[in-house]
C-alpha cells in the first residue's frame, strides 16, 4: 500500500508533463501559420462580446435588485 501514492504521483507528473509539452508545441506550431490580423480581429470581437455581457448582467442585476426593493442609489 505504500507504493500506491508513489506510482500515482509519478504517473500524474508524467501525464501532465507530456500534456504541457504537446500543448506548448501545438501553440508554437500554430503561431507560425496564423495571420496576426485575424487574431487581432478575433480578440477585438471577444472583448466587445465580453463588455456587452458585463453590461447586460449588471443591468439585469440592477433591475432585479430594484424590483426586490433594494436601495441601489449612490
Amino acid at each position: 500500500m505504500d507504493w500506491v501514492p508513489i506510482v500515482f504521483v509519478t504517473f500524474k507528473v508524467a501525464a501532465l508533463g507530456a500534456a504541457m509539452f504537446f500543448a506548448i508545441k501545438w501553440h508554437y506550431d500554430r503561431e507560425k501559420k496564423v495571420d496576426k490580423r485575424a487574431i487581432l480581429g478575433t480578440v477585438g470581437k471577444m472583448a466587445a462580446v465580453f463588455l456587452l455581457a458585463v453590461l447586460g448582467v449588471g443591468t439585469i442585476a440592477f433591475v432585479l435588485g430594484s424590483m426586490l426593493g433594494l436601495d441601489l442609489g449612490f
